[in-house]
């Protein structure tokens, strides 16, 4: 009761009482409300009760994110070793939390999979060979794809990609196989399928990377990435139907620069194309996920309070940290800088409900 007070006293102190008159939120209420804001990477084939990211869920953690091989040694593995313990993780995982929990996983087919052929799944071809073989393969191919995930446990797929392949020389997206084409109405027609067939295992989609990463030159994995020369608004084309036809129900950022679209920040931290451009001019609503805000594009150039206060403040409603690039980041210190920029006035705590009202929505689709 005392620690409610605290928080109304603070929260009065800092003008936010009358956004929130006639509501009383403690501090562990809006701690939890910023857990569900996060998806974390983590280490480990199986789960304890002293691991952290046991404590995580316990406490509200939103999601999850995982990679079958350690970043750092190859031969190690980070979270999935075959199919049969996949599913006692996944279990596990889900037992822990007392909402529904996102478990989500990078399986696009071709060189990202993190669930392989030779640990026991089925192998998808990439979104290149998928367009060239036509419909009706791509409906198999993503039927088997989704009946994978549903029985691995696998509740939030991070795809598909719906980057047109603009430039050829583009070496994360175009030249890697992961783009349907260079025609918006190519992309549209297959990644539809692939959304679909997830959906009829009740597994969530998330379009990538907004708003285009095809007309890129540089891989925002390893730095700074400007398409403002490169980009073309046909780009938004795949977003624009996608959106209007009720198949987007999950969007990722992607960390470029275009100066013609925002002059000063990426696209990940950026008002002007996340909520001015996706949710005002695209009709967006639901729920806006961040690429891993630990790739180079972003982590070289912003630190921890700058990186969480942007995206939040951008429109950005889930926090993806895949704990794979760079010293791991605790959910403790994302949720205590949060909570203290909420305080502050440099994050509204208008913000924080409003993200936690799309999740929520996104989950009873679950």
């Amino acid at each position: 009761m005392q620690k409610k007070f605290l928080v109304l006293f603070f929260l009065c102190c800092f003008g936010l009482n009358n956004l929130f008159a006639n509501e009383s939120y403690s501090k562990e209420d809006i701690e939890k409300m910023i857990a569900k804001m996060v998806i974390l990477g983590f280490n480990g084939e199986n789960i304890s009760q002293k691991d952290e990211i046991y404590q995580n869920i316990k406490v509200g953690l939103g999601g999850v994110i995982l990679f079958d091989k350690d970043p750092n040694d190859k031969k190690k593995v980070k979270n999935v070793r075959n199919k049969e313990q996949l599913k006692i993780l996944t279990s596990e995982l889900q037992s822990i939390s007392k909402q529904k929990l996102l478990i989500g996983i990078d399986q696009e087919g071709g060189i990202v999979q993190r669930l392989k052929s030779s640990d026991g799944f089925v192998n998808t071809p990439k979104a290149s060979e998928v367009a060239l073989k036509g419909e009706s393969f791509a409906k198999q191919t993503y039927k088997n794809l989704a009946i994978d995930l549903k029985e691995s446990g696998i509740n939030l797929d991070f795809a598909p990609v719906v980057d047109l392949a603009i430039n050829k020389e583009n070496k994360v997206i175009v030249t890697r196989g992961r783009s349907f084409g260079e025609s918006s109405k190519e992309v549209i027609k297959y990644s539809s399928i692939f959304i679909d067939e997830l959906k009829k295992e009740h597994i969530i989609s998330v379009l990538k990377h907004f708003p285009g990463h095809g007309s890129s030159l540089g891989d925002s994995h390893l730095g700074f990435v400007d398409i403002t020369n490169t980009w073309n608004q046909k780009e938004l084309e795949p977003y624009k139907y996608l959106i209007n036809n009720g198949k987007a129900n999950m969007i990722m950022t992607a960390h470029v620069f275009n100066e013609k679209l925002d002059k000063e920040y990426p696209a990940t931290l950026s008002y002007n194309i996340n909520t001015n451009l996706l949710r005002y001019k695209l009709g967006f609503d639901g729920v806006l996920v961040s690429d891993d805000l630990q790739m180079y594009a972003i982590s070289k150039h912003y630190d921890l309070k700058q990186t969480l206060t942007l995206a939040i403040n951008s429109g950005v409603n889930m926090l993806l940290f895949a704990n794979q690039l760079a010293k791991p980041i605790t959910l403790k210190e994302i949720v205590d800088t949060v909570y203290t920029q909420i305080l502050s006035e440099q994050i509204s705590l208008e913000t924080i409900i409003t993200a936690n009202k799309r999740i929520d929505s996104l989950l009873n689709k679950l």
